[in-house]
């Protein structure tokens, strides 16, 4: 426990390392194969390719991120973006039964919904900034984390295979349940990550590009968002573009609207509905229910790093409980 203690302040630079070692393992494998058996410079290698390939592009995207989130931030304060006239074109389309609705309900006025809209923008915005301008003022922490991950990653893909054989060999388990879980570890790291990572980026860069053609403000912001709602199933990047183009249709903006709403359900949704169960829920094998709670739930206790932990732990535990199970049915 004093072990795990004192690695706990590292545990997102290790788990990180931990991911990329296992989802880079071919590159290295083929470098060493390249390089007539040099481990040392096939490991330096692949690191530089995580550097290039993660780092670097993570590094650029939540700069831009912030800047974005910052200046939305004060378009809303200086009036330059006001969420009120909004709100205040949408009255005017709306039938008024459903404002009536909504007051019915208790949901508010309109002045209400005015301010809880704007301060919602107004918080959403400015927390995004303070995030990024945190991690930018922690940063000796950050690149103490980073160092740690790279360190670690480098003897991970030099030693993955040897650190592995012993992990069989101390498991109180049996060979044959041991492997499994290792593989079943395995396949769920890569299932989440590779998949979840690859349709969030797919539709986040499909929402924020549609975002910004159609002149929608803070479109990398939101395209952010929606790569970040997609590790949702069922729920996903829905959740900003259906809203934006409701709104659109009802002010009159038509053609945007019916635009933004073809792209969303005919290329957006069309992306989640296609690629999740071959990429995700095939290396889980993990119903889509199983997937959502254990994504919001991981998120809600851990933060970012529960998307990938959450599905992993339910995994395991489902791995586990088979494992057990047959043993039971047929003891041998």
């Amino acid at each position: 426990m004093a072990f795990l203690w004192l690695l706990s302040p590292y545990y997102g630079a290790i788990l990180w390392a931990v991911i990329l070692a296992i989802l880079f393992d071919p590159l290295q494998r083929g470098l060493e194969r390249r390089l007539g058996g040099r481990p040392n410079l096939a490991a330096a290698l692949s690191v530089l390719a995580c550097i290039c390939v993660v780092v670097i592009p993570g590094t650029l995207i939540l700069a831009a991120l912030a800047n974005e989130a910052a200046g939305l931030y004060t378009r809303i304060g200086t009036r330059e973006f006001d969420p009120g006239t909004m709100l205040a074109q949408l009255q005017g389309a709306l039938p008024s039964f459903v404002w009536k609705t909504l007051a019915a309900l208790d949901l508010g006025d309109m002045a209400q919904l005015q301010t809880r809209l704007t301060s919602f923008l107004l918080e959403f915005s400015q927390t995004v900034a303070n995030r990024a301008v945190i991690i930018g003022q922690n940063t000796a922490q950050f690149i103490i984390s980073l160092g740690v991950m790279l360190y670690l990653l480098f003897f991970l893909f030099r030693d993955g295979v040897a650190l592995a054989a012993r992990i069989r060999k101390a498991s109180p388990l049996g060979e044959r349940e041991t492997d499994q879980l290792l593989e079943k570890f395995t396949s769920v790291v890569k299932a989440t990550v590779k998949g979840n990572v690859t349709i969030a980026a797919i539709q986040g860069v499909i929402g924020g590009v549609t975002f910004w053609m159609l002149g929608i403000q803070a479109a990398l912001l939101w395209g952010v968002l929606m790569a970040v709602l997609s590790l949702l199933p069922a729920v996903g990047a829905g959740l900003v573009w259906v809203p934006a183009a409701a709104y659109l249709l009802l002010t009159g903006a038509y053609l945007k609207g019916a635009i933004l709403l073809a792209i969303g359900t005919l290329v957006i949704s069309t992306v989640d509905n296609f690629l999740r169960p071959p990429l995700v829920g095939k290396g889980t094998m993990l119903p889509d229910y199983a997937v959502l709670i254990s994504t919001v739930g991981g998120l809600s206790l851990i933060g970012m790093n529960g998307f990938v932990l959450g599905p992993l732990i339910v995994a395991l535990f489902v791995a586990a409980w088979s494992l057990f199970s047959d043993d039971k049915m047929h003891p041998s």
